[in-house]
């Protein structure tokens, strides 16, 4: 009966746990870019009861429980939504946005492409961290992607609009009638996703773990080497699938329910044995 006991306690804070991470998926429904978590069981530690059968083959064991083994983030693509705004960015395929703490030189990867320009016309994210991708018009110097000028524009000449290809690349529209490219936002395919750390804001990392930064080998262009496209004036939605998650939060509670009836009848079993001694 302890056994019992140690089982339903185990499947009470596992099964909360599980309920945490359908409740963190429900409240980020709408956030951009956000990948769904799921959690996967294991059973614990047997004790074995006995050995029997021809030649001891069979062996009698008592499982002591459930245990998480691993809460894992679901990286399909979410929808895209059109938002006609040529800052936010959707990556129709694999990869991430590679941005950068600029007083640190620390990397991150996010897949939320709600971008904006700071006043020295940065492409940053909404917590200041600038894009990266090839900075120059030869698209072999890399650093913080800007919107300026470029260096070889006739005296005079400002930029009437500007957008993003499909691969990446940021053109510029002048007011003499000519374009310009100004560079190209890369992207970063991980080999492991489940590695990436959430960091908050959308923000991951440990790429060192997942798939490290090589701008060498592979400099992530989009649209080559399985690398996604770069949409513009569009979002990715969140992956959730609040059908999927409503019906995992029933399964949840009934499981943590019945874990909380073992325990109760555990401890009425245990009572009889103690009232034996009346």
């Amino acid at each position: 009966m302890l056994r019992s006991l140690i089982s339903g306690i185990s499947g009470l804070r596992n099964f909360q746990q599980q309920m945490d991470v359908i409740g963190n998926n429900i409240a980020n429904v709408n956030t951009h870019g956000y990948k769904a978590g799921r959690v996967s069981f294991a059973d614990t530690f047997s004790q074995s009861v006995g050995n029997f059968g021809v030649d001891n083959a069979s062996i009698n064991q008592i499982g002591t429980g459930v245990d998480t083994q691993v809460v894992q983030s679901i990286h399909t693509t979410g929808t895209l939504q059109r938002t006609e705004n040529n800052l936010d960015m959707f990556i129709d395929g694999e990869g991430y946005f590679v941005v950068q703490n600029n007083r640190s030189g620390e990397d991150f990867l996010t897949r939320d492409g709600h971008f904006k320009l700071d006043q020295e016309g940065y492409l940053t994210t909404f917590n200041g961290l600038r894009v990266q991708g090839f900075s120059n018009a030869d698209l072999n110097n890399l650093g913080d992607l800007r919107i300026q000028v470029p260096t070889a524009a006739p005296a005079g000449v400002d930029i009437s609009n500007w957008s993003v290809s499909e691969r990446g690349e940021i053109i510029m529209f002048l007011t003499d009638g000519t374009t310009a490219i100004a560079g190209q936002i890369l992207l970063q395919k991980v080999k492991d996703p489940d590695a990436l750390k959430k960091e908050g804001g959308n923000l991951y990392s440990r790429t060192d773990l997942a798939g490290p930064i090589d701008w060498n080998t592979n400099p992530g262009r989009p649209n080559e080497n399985g690398i996604g496209k770069v949409r513009s004036g569009a979002l990715e939605l969140s992956n959730v699938e609040l059908g999927e998650e409503f019906s995992s939060m029933i399964t949840t509670q009934r499981a943590y329910q019945a874990s909380a009836r073992i325990i109760t009848t555990s401890d009425e079993m245990l009572q009889e044995v103690v009232n034996l001694k009346r």
